[in-house]
């Protein structure tokens, strides 16, 4: 049998939809978070929310893979866009994974992770391949590239343009991307991450974000995840 596969988001909305899907399931509990066991689509599947920022993701994802091993994860959810041509309701696939917050300079270079020598952090590229197919399959835009993430919700023109001018290439901008990544580094476990952008990242975000995970975020993920799950059960 394959190995489980976590699907982690940061809010409720972004995951509901896969819990009424999921087969034979059982509820393991642990730091205060409800993790979800069970199949979908034949393919073993822990689902749990992560809560939302970087060190909630992070303790969530060290979780993941010590105490329940699991063989990967997918971090699913929504986030602004940044990149010139990603539009509201376009799927950004993460290749690439930074800090945008983390600053440890002069000591270290901006947003290289100290001690690490990175400050990008590379995704698994089948597991990316096979989320990209799934959301093009489902009618999406796609693009892929660099998602970088922090500790802040980017929600004016100023900073989003500060964003753009510092990372040129950073197509999008969520909260806690960039620290499942550096957990899954340092146990050289395989992740991707999937985001479908609420927002712009401007003065108008905390508008469409809001009405965007409310009204869409849910079956998107259950449309695209379901296929990808239901796709790599099949190989």
């Amino acid at each position: 049998m394959a190995g489980r596969i976590a699907v982690v988001s940061a809010m409720h909305e972004e995951l509901h939809a896969l819990h009424a899907d999921l087969n034979q399931p059982r509820i393991e509990r642990a730091a205060g978070r409800e993790f979800h066991l069970g199949a979908l689509h034949d393919q073993p599947v822990l689902l749990v929310l992560s809560g939302i920022g970087k060190v909630a993701a992070a303790t969530t994802t060290a979780l993941l893979l010590d105490r329940f091993a699991v063989d990967a994860i997918l971090f699913t959810g929504v986030a602004g866009g940044l990149g010139e041509g990603v539009r509201v309701g376009d799927v950004v696939i993460g290749d690439l994974l930074l800090q945008h917050d983390l600053d440890a300079s002069p000591i270290f270079p901006r947003w290289e992770v100290p001690l690490t020598g990175k400050s990008r952090f590379a995704a698994d590229s089948a597991w990316s391949d096979t989320l990209a197919a799934a959301a093009r399959a489902s009618g999406h835009a796609v693009h892929r590239g660099l998602i970088v993430s922090g500790d802040r919700f980017v929600s004016t023109s100023a900073e989003s343009t500060a964003l753009r001018s510092e990372l040129p290439d950073a197509l999008a901008v969520e909260m806690e991307g960039a620290a499942v990544a550096q957990v899954c580094h340092d146990f050289g476990r395989p992740f991707a991450v999937m985001r479908t952008v609420s927002d712009r990242a401007d003065d108008s975000a905390h508008v469409d974000f809001s009405r965007f995970v409310a009204d869409v975020a849910s079956a998107l993920t259950r449309s695209i995840v379901g296929h990808a799950l239901a796709s790599r059960s099949r190989t």
